[in-house]
């Protein structure tokens, strides 16, 4: 490699920047508070079955794959392969990772990452050990997987040399830009600006208290539904992944559809609002948004699409609305990717324990956020391969501009939550899972008791989904006891989701029958191809009434247009 000021300019840095980077990474997605991490390896370690023939096998074969590397290596032997990356990981693809030395570190990693899970999977110890243990040691595999380092990647280290070092000092750049906004930019930021190419459907905000701006649509059609459609999308980000570009906005289909749609922005809370609890974002949010909806379009029925943590707002605000005489207000609801029963939670359980809530508990009285980026960050740790290490590579190491995509634009633009609201989530639902315990606890003064619930609602879930499992979303059929209608989409969390009918991408399943167990459901399901909202489209079109007039004037009496959609509160920038 030519010599070049620009090397030693960036190792002198990458040191220091590594550590910083390096340490804002691990108090992300460490599990906070908790005392039993550190006492779970020993456990391990102690717990293997060293004297079985299975044990000493297995030891056995990893020590001689191991040894036949390491002679390929050295021309002992014939070169060979002896482990392949498993089917979907990228990050050896690149034929430099082809070379005798690359080649050799590669599988030597692959092998050792293979053995150090199998031993997890040995050890006689209880199944939750077990499952914490794979999680962390995973979570360390892949963060110390040679890929994401600058002199045991050959893609890095050939782009270094034919840019004279320029890629690596690019890269530095890059990291201490990132050090500084504590997040790792995932794409081009600079091509994106919410209201001039994300969240652009025409519409005003008609009604805002501290907690939320309620959004209206300008209708584009000459008559619309009779029943409005109300949307709640998740507090903990920003509304817009409803309403990104035209060609795939969820909002503006919906109005093309003929409904008329209002959404609820929610406020990306500041510290002088730390004290909000989850009964503030049901009184003054869930509930004040649907009188107002009811006021405006002067109908006393609405329906309901929420969206992840928006549709655990809307099930729990339904008990409370029910003790008040208001149970019929929602004509229908449709929970899109939202998680009632937190019995399986997928891998999220394991940054939830109660000394995480306890010291949060502490807390309580003061108030306080928790800030979006952290939220964000432990999300992306669930697929750090993808949503971490990836990123590092090309943007740290390659020095490369990322590409611009909305929906990772969207995914850097978090928004803070309420202390105590958070603190209560997490303890009621991820480790209580009391909403599949009816009358286990109470809000607004009322038991929440969802078995009660019996409003038509249809539950999409995502098959890939890494925050909120299928499976766990398929035990709401479970709890409600009004007509219910599940459909399974393929894709993940957000890509199965926001999935427009124009892409014409990907596929759903569908299954009249809602069979008791989800695995009995989806080997009985039938496979459409293009997107769920075709079918969820059909399905609400029972609960829309008859068409009538559009309205020319968004808006009503006493309820006048405040500024144009999209509104100050989804532009908010918070630290």
């Amino acid at each position: 490699m030519p010599e070049s000021p620009l090397y030693e300019s960036f190792f002198q840095q990458l040191n220091t920047a590594g550590q910083q980077w390096w340490q804002q990474w691990v108090n992300a997605v460490a599990a906070p508070q908790d005392d039993a991490l550190p006492q779970i390896f020993p456990k391990l370690l102690a717990a293997f079955p060293t004297s079985s023939p299975e044990w000493q096998a297995s030891q056995a074969e990893y020590y001689q794959q191991q040894l036949d590397l390491w002679l390929g290596l050295i021309g002992a032997k014939p070169a060979a392969s002896v482990i392949t990356p498993d089917k979907g990981d990228r990050r050896f693809n690149s034929p430099e990772w082809e070379a005798p030395l690359f080649s050799w570190i590669k599988q030597n990693y692959l092998l050792t990452s293979r053995h150090l899970l199998q031993c997890v999977d040995a050890t006689e110890t209880d199944e939750s050990t077990r499952e914490k243990a794979g999680f962390f040691i995973k979570q360390y595999i892949d963060a110390m997987s040679p890929a994401n380092f600058a002199l045991t990647n050959p893609e890095v280290m050939k782009l270094a040399a034919e840019t004279n070092g320029e890629s690596l000092q690019e890269g530095m750049k890059r990291l201490l830009e990132d050090i500084g906004k504590g997040t790792i930019t995932m794409t081009d930021e600079s091509q994106f600006e919410v209201g001039r190419n994300l969240a652009v459907t025409a519409g005003a905000v008609i009604f805002e208290n501290d907690l939320f701006q309620l959004l209206q649509y300008q209708p584009l059609t000459a008559q619309v539904n009779e029943v409005p459609l109300l949307i709640v999308p998740p507090c903990v980000n920003k509304y817009y992944i409803m309403d990104l570009q035209p060609e795939n906005s969820m909002v503006r289909w919906c109005v093309e559809q003929g409904h008329t749609t209002f959404l609820i922005s929610w406020r990306s809370i500041p510290p002088q609002m730390g004290h909000l609890q989850w009964d503030d974002y049901i009184e003054d949010g869930i509930i004040k948004a649907a009188e107002v909806v009811r006021k405006i379009s002067r109908r006393e029925q609405l329906n309901v699409l929420s969206f992840c943590i928006g549709g655990g707002l809307v099930a729990t605000a339904i008990p409370v609305m029910q003790s008040r005489g208001q149970g019929d207000w929602f004509k229908s609801i449709t929970l899109m990717t939202s998680m009632l029963d937190h019995s399986e939670p997928g891998d999220i359980k394991h940054y939830i324990d109660w000394n995480l809530i306890r010291s949060r508990e502490t807390k309580l009285a003061a108030g306080g956020v928790v800030s979006g980026k952290e939220l964000a960050r432990t999300f992306s740790s669930l697929r750090a391969n993808d949503l971490i290490w990836n990123y590092v590579v090309n943007s740290y190491l390659k020095g490369k501009t990322p590409p611009p995509f909305d929906l990772l634009y969207w995914n850097n633009d978090s928004a803070n939550l309420a202390l105590p609201m958070h603190t209560f989530f997490l303890r009621n639902m991820y480790l209580e899972n009391n909403l599949a315990k009816p009358g286990s606890f109470a809000l607004c003064g009322v038991p929440i008791d969802l078995t009660q619930v019996t409003t038509p609602t249809y539950i999409f879930a995502a098959r890939e989904d890494h925050i909120v499992p299928w499976t766990s979303a398929y035990l709401t059929t479970r709890l409600f006891k009004g007509p219910l209608r599940f459909v399974l989409g393929a894709s993940g969390h957000i890509a199965g989701t926001i999935n427009h009918p124009a892409a014409n991408k990907r596929n759903y399943w569908v299954n009249e029958a809602l069979e008791s167990e989800p695995q009995t459901w989806f080997d009985g399901a039938e496979s459409r191809p293009g997107s769920w909202w075709q079918d969820w489209g059909v399905w609400l079109g029972q609960f829309a009434g008859k068409k009538v007039p559009a309205r020319k004037t968004l808006g009503a009496a006493g309820f006048k247009p405040l500024e144009p959609a999209p509104g100050r509160y989804v532009k908010e920038k918070l630290d």
